[in-house]
């Protein structure tokens, strides 16, 4: 902890424009080898960030190494869920079907986050229903240069229009043994990634926050307020996923957060035109997984107090 508050309270906050996702790569590993672990990773990239859109792409990267410590560090990774019915777990159809001594996969995405730029992708998969008739989920490392994968950029969005999205068609593409990770596709990855990024992309903001706030000399009590959010954050990142407790605690945080961001309107006066319009344009961003927070902390108070919350 002490090394990692140490470089957002002392390290210069000043760096060159990122002008692509390249770039942005580039800076991400540079952070890499001081900070491998991906809550500190999270933080100190975002603090190198230019601005929000890289910065999420930093706690995003981040999230899928902590959640999928298997990963090598040096290649981009996306996760590969969402189809044209939604990222449900019942929406999924793209299908793993048994072929010769592997698998092959088929099927479409249609929203892959830095889906253009990923060497790596986790691809969610159904193996076919249960006696219950529930989809029964895996997830699935893929070569995104393997015959049958087909990615295709998609338009920007009205925000962060520098992180790219992609849709993403499979057909046929063959899977080893080994690249069907073990476990149960969603309750193992797909539902505990949702707290995972929460908790890592929120603290790489606060690490561009804080950056933003030293150089342009923002209130000492609000940067410091930022700080302290962040030191929550980390330690809620570093817990168990599916832990009831936690998502109560991620609640807690996510209100510290939201009544700072709220203290900082003011101080947003003081920053460059340029940093404080890309500001006022992205910051969207951090509202887009509210109604799930909300169903999330909901079901936990619910289990919590004896009832059958669901998730």
């Amino acid at each position: 902890m002490k090394d990692v508050l140490r470089f957002l309270l002392t390290e210069a906050p000043d760096s060159p424009a990122l002008d692509s996702v390249e770039a942005w790569w580039r800076r991400h590993l540079a952070v890499l080898p001081r900070f491998p672990a991906p809550a500190d990773l999270a933080l100190a990239s975002g603090f190198r960030a230019d601005r929000l859109g890289f910065a999420f792409a930093s706690g995003y990267h981040a999230a899928l190494r902590s959640l999928f410590p298997q990963l090598p560090p040096d290649r981009r990774v996306a996760l590969c869920a969402t189809e044209s019915g939604g990222g449900h777990p019942s929406a999924i159809e793209t299908t793993l079907t048994p072929a010769g001594a592997g698998w092959k996969l088929d099927g479409a995405k249609t929203y892959v986050t830095l889906g253009t730029y990923a060497e790596v992708l986790l691809v969610v998969a159904t193996e076919g229903r249960d006696a219950q008739g529930r989809n029964r989920l895996r997830m699935v490392m893929v070569d995104a240069k393997k015959p049958g994968v087909q990615v295709e950029p998609l338009p920007p969005l009205g925000f962060v229009p520098e992180v790219p999205h992609a849709a993403l068609r499979l057909e046929g593409v063959t899977v080893g043994p080994e690249d069907v990770l073990p476990g149960d596709g969603y309750t193992r990855y797909l539902r505990p990634f949702r707290t995972v990024e929460d908790c890592h992309v929120n603290l790489a903001v606060l690490g561009w926050l804080v950056k933003v706030g030293r150089r342009c000399g923002w209130p000492v009590a609000l940067r410091e307020e930022l700080v302290a959010i962040a030191v929550l954050m980390r330690a809620l990142a570093q817990e168990d996923p599916s832990e009831l407790g936690v998502h109560v605690a991620l609640g807690g945080a996510f209100t510290q957060l939201h009544r700072a961001l709220e203290r900082c309107e003011t101080a947003w006066e003081g920053v460059d035109v340029e940093t404080r319009e890309k500001w006022q344009r992205d910051r969207r961003l951090l509202d887009l997984a509210g109604k799930v927070r909300v169903k999330r902390l909901e079901s936990a108070r619910q289990k919590l107090a004896g009832g059958t919350g669901d998730e």
